[in-house]
Parts: C-alpha cells; sequence; structure tokens
C-alpha cells in the first residue's frame, strides 16, 4: 500500500471515529449532569431537614428558656405542672444505647475477623449472608422478642425485673445492629491487601500478631464507620425501645427499670392527638434536634479519631 493510500485510509478511520467520540462526550455529560442533580438533591435535602427542625425548636425555645431544657431533671411536657428536662430522656438513650453497643461491637467485629481472615472462601459465602438476615427482620419483631422471650428469662436471674425495662431493650437492640457492625467492618479489612499480611509472615509475624498489628490499623477506617454507624443506629432506634422499654421517664442508670428514650418520645406524642402548633408538638422538634446533635458529635468524633490514628501510622 502506498503512503498516499495510508493517509486515505487513516483520513476515513478518523471520520469515522469522530461522531463517535461526539456521541461520547454527550453521553459523558449527560452522566456528570445526572450525577450533580442528584447529589444537589441529597443536599437540598440534608438542607430542608435542618431548616425544619430548626424553625421548630427555635419556636420552642422561645416559649421554653433553654436552660430549664438543659437543666430540669423531670420529662412532663403532657402534664399540667410541666418539665422539659431533656436529660431524663438522654439517660434512658444512652443506657439501651450502650447495653446494645457492649454487645454489637465486640460480637460485630469478632464475627468480621472470623469471615475474613479464618473462614475459607466457600463458607464465608454462606455465613455473612446467613448473618445479614437479622438485618432484615423488622424491628417491631425485635421488640416483641425482647418483651415476650427476652424479659421472662431475664427475670429468673435477675430477681425485682421490670416487665419493662432498658436491659431487655438493649440487649435485643445490641442483637439486630450485629449484622451492621459485622458487614461493614469485614468489607473493610477484607479490602486491606494481602501483600501486607504475605509482608508480615516473612518478618515471622503469627497469624493473630499480623490481624492485631497490621490488618487492623489498615482497616481502622471503616471499621470506625462501623462502630459509628452502629452506636447512631442504636440511638435512633425506635420501636424496640418503644415496646420493650417503656414509656416511664425518669432520670436513672438503672437497666432494670422502665426507662423512655428520645425516640419512644417522639413516638408516644406523634399518634395524632396532639395538636399542630401546640407546646407538646413542639417538643417533637426540640427532641428530634436534640438526637440530631448526638449523631453530629458521634461523626466529627470519628472524623477526628480516624485522622489523627492515621497521623500516627503515617
Amino acid at each position: 500500500m502506498s503512503t498516499n493510500q495510508a493517509i486515505s485510509v487513516e483520513g476515513d478511520r478518523q471520520k469515522l471515529w469522530q461522531p463517535q467520540r461526539g456521541l461520547n462526550k454527550v453521553v459523558e455529560q449527560v452522566v456528570k449532569l445526572t450525577f450533580l442533580i442528584f447529589a444537589l438533591i441529597s443536599v437540598a435535602t440534608t438542607i430542608g431537614i435542618v431548616l425544619s427542625i430548626s424553625y421548630e425548636t427555635l419556636e420552642f425555645f422561645k416559649e421554653i428558656p433553654i436552660t430549664r431544657f438543659l437543666t430540669e431533671t423531670e420529662w412532663s411536657p403532657t402534664f399540667a405542672n410541666k418539665k422539659f428536662g431533656i436529660i431524663v430522656l438522654v439517660c434512658g438513650t444512652i443506657v439501651t444505647t450502650a447495653i446494645s453497643i457492649g454487645i454489637a461491637l465486640p460480637v460485630g467485629l469478632l464475627a468480621a475477623i472470623c469471615l475474613s481472615e479464618y473462614a475459607p472462601e466457600k463458607l464465608r459465602r454462606i455465613l455473612k449472608p446467613a448473618l445479614e438476615i437479622l438485618a432484615g427482620v423488622p424491628t417491631v419483631v425485635y421488640g416483641y422478642f425482647a418483651l415476650l422471650f427476652v424479659t421472662p428469662i431475664l427475670k429468673g436471674f435477675i430477681p425485682g425485673l421490670e416487665t419493662f425495662n432498658a436491659l431487655s431493650a438493649g440487649l435485643v437492640m445490641g442483637v439486630s445492629i450485629i449484622p451492621l457492625v459485622a458487614s461493614l467492618s469485614e468489607d473493610a479489612i477484607y479490602a486491606v491487601p494481602n501483600a501486607l499480611r504475605q509482608g508480615s509472615y516473612a518478618l515471622g509475624a503469627t497469624k493473630r500478631e499480623t490481624i492485631m498489628s497490621v490488618v487492623l490499623p489498615s482497616a481502622l477506617s471503616g471499621i470506625v464507620a462501623s462502630f459509628i454507624l452502629a452506636i447512631s443506629r442504636a440511638i435512633g432506634e425506635t420501636m424496640i425501645v418503644t415496646i420493650a422499654a417503656g414509656q416511664n421517664p425518669q432520670l436513672t442508670v438503672n437497666p432494670f427499670v422502665k426507662v423512655q428514650t428520645m425516640t419512644a418520645y417522639i413516638v408516644q406524642v406523634s399518634k395524632g392527638d396532639t395538636p399542630a402548633g401546640s407546646l407538646v408538638y413542639k417538643t417533637l422538634f426540640a427532641v428530634g434536634a436534640a438526637l440530631f446533635f448526638m449523631t453530629l458529635v458521634l461523626n466529627i468524633l470519628s472524623f477526628w479519631f480516624v485522622r489523627k490514628f492515621r497521623q500516627k501510622y503515617d
């Protein structure tokens, strides 16, 4: 083939490819625009939630000073003698959350290590979906399971345990969030490059030492993220604590008595009997703002912890 013929063929190829390149550029721009729209929708939704909660919360604080909200030790906004001590609901939330994460975090992390580092690949493919089935159980089922099954068993070991109590609610809530911790932590651990493990073994480290000193630090960001999500899930859990923990707001850290969490109060008031615009109605948004603030603090702490840990190992 002569030089002129080769140039002609190459020119024909370029002419054929030009429309295709143009089409690819159009598709790429459409994809970018679609992603941008969805990102803006997410941001706008978040801003809308914050603004709606903030507006009603500010209306609440126009009637009730924030000092009463933070310092009073009783919570009875529906009574004649109204009290607005949010610390009562916060204590109930913290007690049930502490019990649940005491179960979910160690069990979930150990399950993740077992699935990623010790279980054969075939067994892992069976166990992980089986574990994640727990995440598909409705929380109302967990609530009745805690009330009708776990509480009677605990009463046989703990004299004086009330029918509605924080202990059984926290234990069952911990079981319900184990799949969240295990699945996310296992994904983070499994994603650690195998070369790091082989390098540790080459230096004479045992499997346990490799997991503790190499694998877990490398997967820390994913593990911490799973922990924070689990804690946030426990703080925001509604049906389990509403059914099993009771609806008696009292300032206590005793897990053997009935308590009321922040989410349980929201369920109690938002049943449709509370007039819109009333003071009791506005307490829903004040409690919701407190929940939002707690989860925000948790996320800030997780970002700080991961950043400090990475600086330590860099």
